[in-house]
């Protein structure tokens, strides 16, 4: 059989294997693997790691946050710069904004993604208003319908109930989807934050100590017992701390369907990142904060023992100017900024670095983490693995190619680099979206629009380890 394209003598990274190999990809599915197959266009990969396209499952979009303000990427920019960076498939919100049906909510999304996407992608169905007209039809349909993963909220202006989370849940667990929360408690926050600002205690670096550790332990802990009451699955997103992460592994030990995320931000930077000169620090500000150095162990901890099993990115994308993180006045108070940095785009460097050349768990641990795992728990069906039958998202890696960040040298809208001045080792040389290449050698080749939407299968209740088997 002559195929569309080989990519030939690069080291291959898939399920049971790390090893040289041949890729045949035709019809944009990887045909087959091996040695001695013919294409009609062939690439060589000699020296080069090849993985599966990276899967983050977890990025703001175009979409208002709770303060109403817009991120600053659009469909268009968001997946350009993912693309850039070695991811291939996103799960972005599909929000909801009060009052709104969900239904409307999610076509208004799916026609924002379907003309600027540029790489494939699905939607967590974010509900802030579950006492709208036909919510529980809609939601039952839309899960129905492909979108099988939900996000919650325990904390903001669009926090929940513990009962209309109880709701939510039961309502998923029974048709197969999962449900995804930001667990903080809200009442602690905001006693936090009542007191600094008492103190006069505004700054970015006070953003740190108004959501104390506390109030993400006490959440994951009550989320933990409610999937355990209703006998559905939960992903706690964005996991910060170690006794959130025991929280989970005990929560698991029960035999609690509970997975959990964590972020690059949670496992390489601290609060330090937020006690910059004037209001610099603003730029690290995100939430959950970022914790400590004790933090990031227990983190790398958690994931080697399988109590965490994603690393995703937590994109939210504002300017550093009066249009994003200063809309309110660029000497507004810690709780007036907008919450949120960039991260679709150094993701996987920055993982890879870790991971693969500083020996952290390996080239299998990497894609497990950042490919296959996120594909499996969220039923990215073809997705995350490098084997016949899957898409042909493939990412060439030189392990040997070095880059120090910049002030701004990422492909999205936001303006900034969190990660100016930090150097990572392997970087991305080539990606391919389906067997279309949409970067090579640092050149963006994707296409507005190009991306498609991935319909995804019922989730089930049971909790799964990193490859997405039942335990």
């Amino acid at each position: 059989m002559v195929h569309d394209l080989i990519i030939t003598g690069g080291c291959v990274v898939t399920p049971g294997s790390v090893a040289v190999m041949d890729i045949a990809v035709s019809d944009g599915r990887i045909a087959a693997l091996g040695a001695g197959l013919a294409a009609r266009e062939r690439i060589d990969a000699t020296g080069l790691i090849i993985t599966p396209g990276g899967v983050d499952p977890h990025a703001h979009i175009e979409q208002m946050s709770g303060m109403g303000l817009f991120n600053a990427d659009t469909f268009e920019t968001a997946t350009r710069s993912a693309a850039m960076g070695g991811t291939t498939s996103v799960i972005s919100f599909a929000a909801q904004v009060k009052g709104q049906r969900l239904a409307d909510a999610m076509a208004d999304y799916a026609a924002r993604a379907a003309r600027g996407a540029a790489i494939d992608h699905a939607f967590h169905i974010l509900i802030s208003d579950p006492d709208v007209p036909d919510f529980e039809d809609d939601l039952r349909a839309l899960i129905k319908a492909g979108h099988r993963s939900i996000k919650l909220f325990t904390t903001y202006n669009i926090g929940l109930s513990d009962a209309a989370i109880l709701r939510v849940l039961r309502i998923a667990g029974s048709e197969g989807a999962l449900t995804c929360i930001h667990a903080e408690n809200d009442a602690i926050i905001a006693d936090a934050r009542a007191g600094l600002l008492a103190q006069g205690r505004t700054r970015p670096i006070d953003h740190a100590a108004s959501r104390p550790r506390a109030a993400e332990i006490e959440a994951v802990s009550r989320m933990c017992h409610l999937a355990e009451i209703a006998r559905a699955p939960v992903m706690i997103f964005h996991v910060s701390t170690r006794e959130a992460i025991a929280e989970i592994a005990a929560a698991r030990a029960r035999g609690a369907p509970i997975w959990a995320e964590t972020c690059p931000h949670y496992l390489f930077q601290t609060e330090a990142v937020l006690d910059r000169p004037n209001m610099e620090g603003a730029k690290w500000m995100c939430s959950p904060p970022q914790r400590t150095a004790d933090d990031h162990q227990a983190l790398w901890a958690g994931i080697a023992a399988g109590h965490i099993q994603i690393v995703s990115s937590d994109h939210a994308p504002y300017r550093y100017d009066d249009t994003g993180k200063f809309a309110n006045g660029w000497d507004a108070p810690f709780p007036a900024i907008a919450n949120g940095m960039p991260g679709l785009e150094p993701r996987l460097p920055l993982m890879f670095d870790a991971m693969v050349s500083r020996g952290h768990l390996g080239l299998a641990g990497f894609t497990r983490l950042n490919c296959e795992a996120p594909a499996a728990l969220y039923g990215l069906q073809a997705k995350g693995r490098i084997a016949p039958g899957y898409d042909a998202d493939l990412v060439l890696w030189d392990p040997a190619q070095s880059r120090t960040y910049g002030a701004n040298d990422l492909h999205d809208n936001v303006g900034y680099n969190p990660w100016e001045g930090t150097t990572v080792t392997g970087l991305p040389t080539a990606v391919f979206l389906r067997g279309q290449a949409v970067m090579r050698e640092g050149e963006y080749l994707g296409q507005p629009g190009a991306g498609r939407w991935i319909d995804r299968p019922a989730i089930g209740t049971a909790p799964r380890d990193l490859t997405g088997q039942t335990e």
